[in-house]
């Protein structure tokens, strides 16, 4: 995800990168050439005169701008949840390096707060590579032991194996005496929102929009554009080219924009910014530990946005 300052209003009329004009591009192309066609023949093909005047082509395109609303709605909304359980991912580990450092009696435990934190840092970063399909291997291994690596790597869902083994620690501080009762059911109302968290990003990547409703939209937007040269061909003449190049980089650009924010968690430039926001994630529940963010972010130097 590209996170930019404000800028000035007359730099923002020429930035590329984020844009999704460079794609859009050859269809744009493609437009100005037919329009550019339409005007020379007048709107005539194979003898016969187009019968097309603006009013028409205006009612429509009001009622597809309507549309085109309420799929970048759909499309934002799912942006949003996305980040909002992401958001929740934070408070969460928190929460959990919280209970796990304030317990009682653990520097005389066999287990170690550092495995525990090391697991929620490879439960993020888990969750990442699953949600992308990417391959999460080189930042498992930073994270987990040998024989954890050997679990986790073998699973399908990797975070959900990872929360198994978050709980047999807790399990594992039960039975050494370090915690009681309550605080390990405490523990299980955070793994359960994890659960929580994980499914709902799930939920987002496994249920695009319906696609039915996709190819209706996506048809009635580039209709509408090759229809438009020769409805205003009669009344722009030669202006009619950069006219409708201009209205169909409006509906082309919102079309392309909601596919792109559809699924919030890609590589692309609207998408969210996985990598940025474990780091995070990862250094403020080593921060909590007492262990300095600057010395912990140089021994992380594989992970970049």
């Amino acid at each position: 995800m590209i996170i930019r300052k404000k800028e000035h209003w007359f730099k923002m009329l020429f930035v590329w990168h984020g844009s999704v004009l460079p794609g859009l591009l050859p269809r744009l192309f493609l437009l100005f050439i037919l329009s550019l066609g339409v005007v020379y023949l007048r709107g005539v093909i194979f003898s016969f005169k187009i019968p097309l005047n603006p009013a028409p082509l205006t009612l429509f395109g009001f009622v597809l701008a309507l549309f085109l609303g309420f799929r970048n709605n759909a499309s934002y909304d799912r942006f949003w949840e996305g980040r909002k359980l992401w958001g929740a991912l934070l408070n969460t580990a928190r929460s959990l390096t919280r209970q796990a450092l304030t317990l009682k009696n653990i520097k005389e435990s066999h287990v170690s707060v550092p495995e525990f934190i090391n697991l929620l840092g490879a439960f993020i970063f888990a969750l990442k590579h699953q949600l992308r399909g990417t391959d999460a291997y080189e930042d498992l291994k930073e994270r987990l032991s040998e024989n954890q690596l050997k679990i986790v790597s073998a699973a399908k869902y990797k975070p959900a194996v990872i929360m198994r083994l978050l709980a047999e620690w807790v399990q594992k501080a039960k039975e050494e005496g370090s915690i009681d009762t309550i605080q390990q059911a405490r523990f299980d109302e955070n793994f359960d929102k994890l659960s929580d968290i994980v499914g709902g990003c799930e939920r987002i990547i496994s249920t695009p929009l319906p696609y039915s409703y996709r190819v209706l939209l996506h048809r009635t937007v580039y209709i509408y554009c090759f229809l438009l040269p020769f409805g205003l061909v009669d009344s722009l003449r030669w202006f009619t080219p950069l006219i409708v190049v201009f209205v169909a980089y409006t509906f082309v650009a919102f079309e392309a924009i909601a596919d792109e924010i559809e699924e919030p968690f890609g590589t692309e430039a609207n998408d969210l910014a996985l990598n940025s926001m474990s780091v995070m994630i990862e250094e403020t529940i080593h921060e909590m530990s007492g262990e300095e963010i600057t010395t912990f972010h140089k021994e992380k130097q594989t992970i970049i946005d």
